[in-house]
């Protein structure tokens, strides 16, 4: 008992068990498709103020086991870290900035819609002037901590945002919206509350409100100086190869909380903007090493994330959870129902939105981690100065948060159905991998009308797909980055078709959970009669396209034996036997569209048979009498050269040797 005793003093066993709480409720959400930040707040509230009393009451002090566990995984961060708690957060805060800033690329600004930039240069303003508004009648604050509050929470959460947008399917022009606002505004509004703070501690510190304005601007401009120059600095630096690749995302790393250690030196409190500025800096300068950055920044972010809100939800006392009164809820209620509407309806005029893409935007706006980790940092600033009621900063993110996230999380897809925005009729494809196959199945598709996305990490292999006139997407699909760039509404299945089974498996794991495992298909790694038990395991990749399932390497050599592509619609005149007696029962069927649109993807052990269904084979080329006789039906390796002429079905005519068809 007496070392159970010793476990709990030691910070250690408290990091350890923060980092468990949010990578363990990250994993979880994951699992359940929820939202994570809710899961790490209820881990927070249980191993924070729930355990905290649990261990007043009586007769878990009067055992000494259950005293010894409590007291073991009971967490009180501002007693745990004691001097190290303020400066942790704002490190965390700073960081978090910095990989907010990373993603702000002026060139994706440029091709972004004119409804993103009002979102951004209007209803900003607008939504912290009125949300000041809200604190200082509602909540009954003075003005300037009512100003903190109501910039800060222009904030929109892109790591809540983003799964939302999958979750529901969003068509283009809403979906642009809210992900560039949720990744705009979220440093935006941490620097707006940077701004209320740096005007309250000079105004505190018995300076004028001009001395106060005319610092606060100085302040910026060199917080903003300090993170371009250190930015574009550490860029040149890698550019000419000052620092080995191994060692750029550590430097990276380094050179952020050296930054903000020393531009608070410079000028208190703007060591936020200069990070920001870094970041910002850092995404619009092009370096070899970008990816690495996003991929190391993506981790970073993850770890900081989930143990800086379990850290703060923690933190929150009984006494705390008690002011969650009416004034509270009235605040809440306010900022959703009325400032988030009258900002976005006046930004969004003539914008190019209709009413029911504007009404979608205007009720989507869930506040994230920033909203809650800004507002703890400035809670404690401000008691420190001597502002006991900047306190109530904490329990007013913590309502926001929840109400926002849940709310979005539980109505963004039937409110999006109700209004018109979404189909279940509408399906699209996304197929991961651009070679000759792939492109042939792609244009295939396109001739079906099933709208098709091809994704692939090698521009020069998307040429042809950009030729055709696909939507592509260029780069990695499964990093951070595809999760800002990729619209993933314009799919709803996928196919990994690239010659590496391993990666074609990842990819569909990766999307199984948002699209559905019976919505992933990949290429068979190998021949179905060559199986193996060195096969990748059924439960980690995803379902076998095709009713022959030939891997990659097989399909590639009848493609360019001069097999393609073929769409056939069935009847009752003309059956899936006919069809099968016709074409032989060689032939692979990929899918089927029904009637109504939908999509019946095929594999080795299931086939259509759905009468008025347009299905989609791949098999040798055969020329078709008007009575559906087939002609010089090749064999495997032999018939039609690969740049036989198309038909207009996407089939290949077969000339005799020296006759053009």
């Amino acid at each position: 008992m007496e070392n159970l005793h010793t476990l709990t003093e030691l910070l250690p066993f408290k990091i350890a068990l923060i980092g468990i709480l949010g990578i363990g409720a990250q994993w979880l959400a994951w699992r359940l498709q929820r939202p994570a930040i809710v899961l790490m707040a209820i881990a927070g509230l249980i191993f924070g103020p729930f355990m905290t009393w649990l261990f007043s009451l009586d007769f878990v002090q009067n055992t000494d086991l259950l005293h010894g566990i409590v007291d073991a995984v009971k967490l009180n961060p501002v007693e745990d870290f004691g001097a190290m708690y303020r400066p942790m957060i704002g490190i965390a805060v700073a960081i978090i900035l910095f990989e907010g800033g990373l993603n702000l690329r002026f060139k994706d600004l440029r091709d972004a819609s004119q409804a993103v930039s009002r979102m951004v240069v209007v209803a900003a303003p607008i939504a912290a002037i009125l949300g000041a508004a809200a604190a200082h009648y509602i909540l009954q604050l003075p003005l300037d901590i009512s100003f903190m509050i109501g910039g800060l929470f222009v904030v929109t959460g892109p790591t809540v945002i983003l799964p939302l947008l999958r979750q529901a399917h969003l068509p283009g022009r809403p979906a642009a919206v809210l992900k560039w606002e949720g990744i705009i505004n979220d440093p935006l509004g941490a620097l707006f509350c940077v701004a209320g703070y740096e005007f309250i501690r000079f105004t505190a510190m018995g300076e004028s409100t001009q001395f106060a304005i005319t610092m606060l601007i100085v302040a910026a401009i060199v917080g903003a100086l300090f993170g371009i120059v250190s930015g574009w600095a550490l860029a040149w630096a890698f550019r000419r190869g000052h620092v080995p690749e191994y060692l750029k995302a550590p430097v990276v790393l380094v050179w952020v909380l050296f930054i903000y250690v020393m531009a608070n030196e410079v000028a208190e409190e703007t060591g936020l903007v200069a990070v920001t500025a870094l970041g910002v800096a850092m995404a619009n300068t092009k370096f070899a090493a970008m990816q690495e950055m996003r991929r190391f920044k993506e981790n970073i972010a993850v770890l900081l994330v989930s143990g800086i809100f379990i850290v703060l939800t923690a933190t929150l006392t009984l006494d705390v959870l008690k002011s969650f009164d009416f004034k509270v809820f009235g605040f809440v209620l306010a900022m959703m129902f009325v400032v988030r509407p009258i900002a976005v309806f006046v930004s969004t005029i003539w914008s190019g939105l209709n009413w029911r893409e504007t009404l979608l935007v205007a009720w989507i706006a869930p506040r994230g981690v920033v909203a809650v980790a800004v507002a703890g940092l400035f809670a404690t600033e401000l008691q420190l100065i001597g502002r006991a009621d900047g306190a109530i900063l904490v329990p007013v993110a913590f309502a926001l948060v929840f109400a926002t996230v849940l709310s979005s999380g539980f109505t963004i897809t039937p409110v999006a159905k109700w209004l018109g925005l979404v189909s279940d009729k509408t399906e699209g494809v996304m197929i991961v991998g651009a070679n000759p196959w792939s492109l042939g199945m792609a244009k295939a598709l396109k001739d079906m009308d099933i709208p098709v996305l091809v994704a692939d990490t090698n521009w020069r292999r998307l040429r042809g797909a950009r030729l055709e006139g696909f939507a592509v997407f260029y780069g990695e699909v499964l990093s951070e980055n595809a999760d800002h760039r990729l619209d993933h509404s314009a799919f709803s299945h996928l196919i990994a078709a690239g010659p590496n089974d391993a990666y074609n498996s990842l990819v569909c794991v990766e999307f199984a959970p948002e699209l559905g495992r019976h919505r992933v298909f990949q290429v068979s790694g190998q021949d179905t009669e060559d199986a193996d038990s060195g096969a990748i395991m059924y439960t980690a990749r995803g379902r076998t396209l095709a009713t022959h399932g030939r891997s990659f390497d097989v399909l590639t050599r009848d493609w360019w034996s001069g097999w393609r592509f073929r769409s056939t619609t069935l009847s009752e005149e003309y059956s899936l036997e006919d069809f099968l007696e016709e074409r032989g029962e060689d032939i692979d069927i990929l899918l089927a569209k029904r009637a109504d649109g939908s999509l019946d993807f095929l594999q080795p052990d299931r086939k259509s048979k759905a009468e008025g269904s347009t299905l989609l084979s791949f098999g040798p080329v055969l020329n078709i009498s008007p009575e559906r006789g087939p002609e010089n039906r090749p064999e495997r390796g032999e018939g039609a050269s690969s740049d036989a002429p198309l038909t207009s079905d996407g089939a290949v005519t077969i000339a005799p040797k020296g006759e053009l068809p």
